[in-house]
């Protein structure tokens, strides 16, 4: 089918009860209601010829970023690294996570929580169990910690706890705790 009537095809569906549709649907109604064998690729060219397309939405950091950099450790509780691994229990059939938390000085794990699920306040539950456990709170210099960009780790959540209690965070832009 040449592109001039498949352009006269979206706009048909455009007028419709798709008219809030993007490409990726559009071209599933195309192939639905017309029967064709179109790639979305094209649908997107064509739809751009046509100028129905809407400006791509810019997603906003809602926790600024701060990028790591390369710290001298001489003592425990100067650096802490955190990351989520999930693994597979095959008689259960069930996945599960773990958070851990490491001291880079000693190599100790210093916190940990494993569950079926993983949320925010979970990594934030396991960070204040560790900060007690080390008594972290009266030490002259401050603890920074390093975590990789999962969603746990930038949420507002844990970014508002690591300011109340005083904690820099450093994320570098690759996994930090890879075995």
């Amino acid at each position: 089918m040449p592109d001039a009537r498949i352009k006269a095809c979206i706009r048909q569906l455009l007028q419709g009860p798709h008219h809030a549709s993007g490409y990726r649907k559009l071209t599933k109604q195309l192939r639905r209601k017309y029967r064709l064998v179109i790639n979305k690729k094209k649908v997107y060219r064509l739809c751009k010829e046509l100028g129905v397309l809407l400006p791509q939405r810019q997603t906003k950091q809602p926790v600024p970023r701060k990028v790591a950099r390369n710290r001298v450790v001489t003592g425990p509780n100067q650096l802490w690294q955190m990351d989520i691994k999930y693994g597979y229990v095959a008689g259960l059939e069930r996945h599960f996570y773990m958070v851990s938390i490491i001291d880079v000085f000693d190599r100790q794990i210093v916190g940990y929580h494993v569950d079926k699920v993983c949320h925010t306040r979970h990594v934030v539950k396991a960070l204040q169990k560790a900060l007690l456990k080390r008594n972290v709170c009266g030490q002259s210099h401050p603890l920074v910690i390093r975590t990789d960009n999962g969603p746990q780790f930038k949420s507002k959540a844990f970014y508002e706890f690591c300011q109340q209690a005083s904690l820099w965070r450093s994320r570098p832009v690759y996994p930090v705790l890879q075995h």
